[in-house]
């Protein structure tokens, strides 16, 4: 039992301080791949050690020295190799020198802001435009989130070996594109910044809603992407968007628990029961979407979003909702970042607000978009707003249709019943 006490506060540990060694030694080694493969080593070495010498005092630490003294071996025997003697001298000196007061202090505690500094190196070198999408999100997963191939490979239904293909080949492009180990200059940083946020929102959305699969959700995935969204915005503690993307997500995971009922079966919206929303959450978000005000980011993408989000949070009741005020919200959003998505849902909001022929005059103009031609959606919100108007036959051919687009079986399953509801008058309440 102590054994196996042991090894669980290691997993724990690791889990906690895996990015920031990984990132502590790629500073030294610039190379994330050799970097991960150096922390791999310290945990080995955790899982020798620990088990007979105990759980160190401070087990960050002792992971980050570990991997660290790896990392000066590894550059020793490269300086070897290459016959530079001399040189060797004078570099493990000076890396020395730099390195070991650089995050051990003289009582052995780790300094926060140089760690902050090698996590930010890592942010962007892991969510960097150079890799694909799929390739940012797996390789953030596995540097910063401390996830096995296989636990990220189980969360996206996706087969163990694609994943770890993903995270070879990204780390290979990384170092073939020769990818500075560095926090990008101010000339870059929105749009590398925009990256990063991009990719902390995917795993986000992912765990919320899930693609595929018998889960409707992953709440493991916006825990994941709430830990991630976090750090970076005390990372980078003046960039709004920042603030705005960890507002929207923490607003969101409020109704996690209310989004299922008892038998995981999918509850929609206006449906929930709002005294199962999470209030802390919903203080943190909205303490969050100030800051980001405040920074004059109040009509970022993200920040546009938590708004949104706000909007149904401040809601006692689905009918106290401000629909006119969503639908404000909705036309700055299509301003700053215009997409069919936006559009759609706006048209919600036009249905709550005005009617629901309003709304259904916008999502019909939508019927063209090649964007939203396999998106299931379109014709969920339309089968509702057909339903709403009495168009019962029609409503349940557009949600049978969308049962027909979706992966997720949850989700497939509440639109066929939303489909028998429409077509015998019954509104389903899930």
């Amino acid at each position: 039992m102590a054994l196996e006490a042991t090894h669980r506060a290691i997993d724990a540990v690791w889990r906690i301080e895996a990015a920031k060694v990984i990132a502590g030694v790629a500073r030294l080694v610039r190379d994330v791949g050799l970097a991960e493969e150096l922390a791999q080593d310290a945990l080995v070495a955790a899982l020798e050690h620990w088990p007979e010498d105990g759980v160190p005092d401070n087990p960050g630490a002792w992971l980050m020295a570990t991997a660290k003294n790896r990392a000066l071996d590894r550059l020793r025997q490269d300086a070897l190799h290459a016959r530079k003697h001399e040189e060797l001298g004078r570099d493990l000196e000076a890396q020395q020198a730099h390195v070991v007061p650089d995050f051990v202090d003289a009582l052995g505690a780790a300094r926060e802001d140089a760690i902050g500094d090698d996590l930010l190196r890592l942010v962007f070198t892991a969510c960097h435009p150079v890799l694909s999408t799929e390739a940012r999100v797996a390789l953030t997963l596995r540097l910063l989130g401390g996830l096995t191939t296989d636990e990220i490979a189980r969360a996206f239904l996706v087969p163990e070996p694609t994943i770890a293909q993903r995270i070879v080949r990204a780390k290979r492009t990384l170092g073939t594109a020769n990818v500075p180990f560095e926090v990008p200059g101010a000339d870059v940083l929105a749009p590398r910044l925009a990256s990063v946020l991009e990719v902390i929102y995917l795993i986000f959305n992912e765990g919320y809603s899930a693609t595929a699969g018998d889960d409707w959700m992953r709440p493991s995935l916006c825990a994941e992407a709430l830990r991630l969204g976090r750090i970076v915005a005390e990372l980078v503690p003046k960039e709004g968007e920042v603030h705005g993307l960890v507002a929207l997500m923490e607003i969101q995971a409020s109704r996690l628990h209310a989004r299922t009922d008892a038998q995981g079966r999918p509850v929609l919206l206006l449906d929930q029961d709002r005294g199962r929303w999470d209030p802390l959450l919903i203080r943190r978000g909205l303490a969050a979407l100030a800051r980001a005000e405040a920074l004059g980011g109040a009509r970022g993408p993200y920040a546009l979003q938590a708004a949104l989000a706000a909007c149904h949070a401040r809601a006692p009741s689905a009918d106290a909702t401000d629909w006119v005020g969503i639908v404000a919200l909705y036309d700055a959003l299509g301003q700053v970042a215009p997409s069919p998505i936006v559009d759609l849902n706006r048209a919600v909001a036009v249905g709550m607000a005005f009617g629901p022929a309003a709304g259904l005059e916008l999502v019909d103009a939508l019927i063209a978009e090649p964007a939203l031609a396999k998106y299931h959606l379109l014709p969920s919100v339309r089968g509702d707003l057909l339903g709403k108007l009495g168009r019962r036959a029609e409503a349940a051919a557009e949600f049978t249709r969308a049962a027909g687009m979706t992966r997720n079986e949850r989700e497939r399953a509440l639109l066929l019943e939303r489909a028998r509801a429409a077509a015998s008058g019954i509104r389903t309440e899930h």
